[in-house]
């Protein structure tokens, strides 16, 4: 049965709703539950994932909707809901102050930055009114006109000012993570990045071998394309070649659009601090005095700590006890076991393990893939050899984030376990703020049970896993490895690792 429910004036901010969805649902035997404010985007969503009444119709945006479908009669789901809702605010501390406009903000605080997560219809004029009070902006919210974008980072350029995003979700400004970020040292690095996880890899790399960043600028993912034409990594670069803490710079990106990239590489000449530029599946003929070209984050992290001074170990290398190992799983392997099923949470780290694994196992698809032969069909299908990342529109339409909300993927992970094809899983877990509490911790149960599918039908299931964070990083790096190699997951160093491990694994099956 369906029930339906919009509370007046009751409004809760989007990740709050998102971030507790998914254990509502859990905690109250709820078939299906979807709660948003009153906008219509998001009736749109509710639409698309079939509980749209008429009812609902009425909500204003600063409404509440709620809509359930229940395996059973609860009289009680609204106060049920509410109570929880509540909780969750009380958690907040009693000093925390609630400022309902960016000009409350600047008379109590007077703040240099604004970080901007509400709809995308109301997103750009947030960002224009910042602007308008000499804030830098850091822009969350997508669905932001490519038109608005344009603007607001024109005026921001005028007035010296960074406009971070739209859909930008991580930085570090001033050794302060926005969004989501890693706890990360203080150093000489400074990052300009067209990619949440990507900036997130580099950085935790970066810090693990002893290094630092000075400044870490999202510039958002559509900055690099033609119409935005790289307005703001450009101006990200010239902040950091006058930063005088900043003593190397490193660029992260997809491939630009051409044209933006002949504006890069035309900037970079002029640029008298050492670049590590990382455009991930490019290739750059190009050579440029004192601009070193990756095409890997991992590779990006050991040449920008080279260039001030700290050696790493070869991140890339399978050593001889990872071949003692990965052989040791190859011989368990049945017949029908030849593919590898990739479920990231970053879209970036799917991308980069589509450019390392492509070449090894020649047939793969992705839904962040670029060439047409390789991008999947339906991502909800798992065919031959997929890298699927779950923080894709088709996911997340009416549900959290899976850096937010994790257990979108155990079901996912379950179906894959049961695939006849499936020799090795490939994960991917992010830590630091904005993730949630325990990603690897509430992922555990289900790997054992995915281990078990595979061993209950005469198979062997390969897991290879990464965690991108840190041990300041409130979940812990350290404790949520171990808890994965006592399962028998295989942890890599780096994102890449994890790709090159899993292609060692299926390098001598026969595919």
């Amino acid at each position: 049965m369906k029930k339906y429910k919009i509370l007046k004036n009751s409004y809760y901010d989007s990740v709050t709703l998102m971030s507790t969805t998914v254990a509502l649902k859990k905690e109250l035997n709820f078939k299906e539950l979807v709660m948003f404010m009153g906008t219509d985007m998001n009736k749109d969503m509710i639409k698309s994932v079939g509980l749209f009444h008429e009812q609902l119709s009425s909500a204003e945006p600063n409404d509440l909707m709620l809509a359930v479908e229940m395996k059973e009669e609860n009289p009680n789901w609204v106060e049920e809901i509410l109570s929880r809702l509540s909780a969750k605010k009380s958690t907040a501390k009693e000093s925390d102050k609630i400022y309902k406009t960016i000009n409350q903000t600047i008379d109590d605080l007077n703040p240099n930055i604004a970080v901007i997560s509400v709809p995308g219809i109301y997103a750009a004029n947030e960002a224009y009114k910042a602007l308008e009070k000499n804030l830098h902006v850091m822009l969350f919210s997508d669905n932001v006109s490519v038109e608005d974008e344009i603007k607001l980072k024109e005026i921001g350029i005028q007035k010296n000012l960074l406009v971070m995003g739209p859909d930008c979700g991580t930085a570090i400004i001033n050794g302060k993570g926005l969004c989501f970020a890693n706890q990360i040292r203080r150093g000489s690095i400074g990052l300009v990045a067209a990619s949440g996880t990507g900036l997130q890899e580099v950085s935790v790399i970066i810090d693990k071998f002893g290094g630092g960043i000075t400044q870490a600028i999202g510039v958002g993912g559509r900055d690099l394309s033609e119409q935005v034409g790289g307005r703001m990594m450009l101006m990200g670069i010239d902040a950091l070649e006058q930063d005088e803490l900043t003593k190397v710079i490193v660029l992260i990106s997809k491939p630009p659009h051409q044209t933006v990239l002949d504006k890069i590489l035309a900037k970079l000449k002029s640029i008298k601090k050492p670049v590590v530029l990382c455009l991930l599946d490019a290739k750059l003929d190009e050579k440029i005095k004192n601009v070193y070209f990756v095409s890997t984050l991992t590779e990006a992290s050991i040449q920008a700590l080279k260039l001030i001074g700290f050696d790493t170990p070869d991140l890339l290398q399978v050593d001889q006890e990872m071949k003692s190992l990965i052989l040791n799983h190859q011989k368990k392997f049945s017949p029908t076991q030849t593919k590898v099923k990739g479920l990231f949470c970053g879209g970036t780290l799917t991308a980069e393990s589509l450019s390392i694994l492509r070449p090894i196992l020649k047939q793969i698809k992705s839904n962040v893939a670029k060439k047409d032969y390789e991008k999947m069909e339906n991502p909800l299908i798992s065919d031959g050899n997929n890298l699927v990342d779950l923080g894709d529109d088709i996911f997340t339409q009416g549900k959290p984030h899976p850096m937010i909300e994790p257990t979108i993927r155990l079901e996912r992970i379950l179906e894959e376990a049961k695939n006849p094809e499936t020799a090795v899983l490939l994960l991917d877990f992010e830590l630091g703020i904005g993730s949630y509490d325990d990603p690897v911790g509430v992922t555990l149960e289900t790997l054992i049970e995915a281990q078990n599918i595979a061993k209950n039908n005469g198979r062997h299931l390969s897991i290879v896993s990464y965690v991108c964070g840190t041990d300041k990083d409130h979940q812990g790096l350290q404790n949520s490895e171990n808890r994965l190699k006592e399962i028998g997951v295989i942890v890599a160093k780096t994102n890449a690792h994890a790709a090159i491990i899993a292609g060692e694994l299926l390098k001598e099956v026969k595919k």
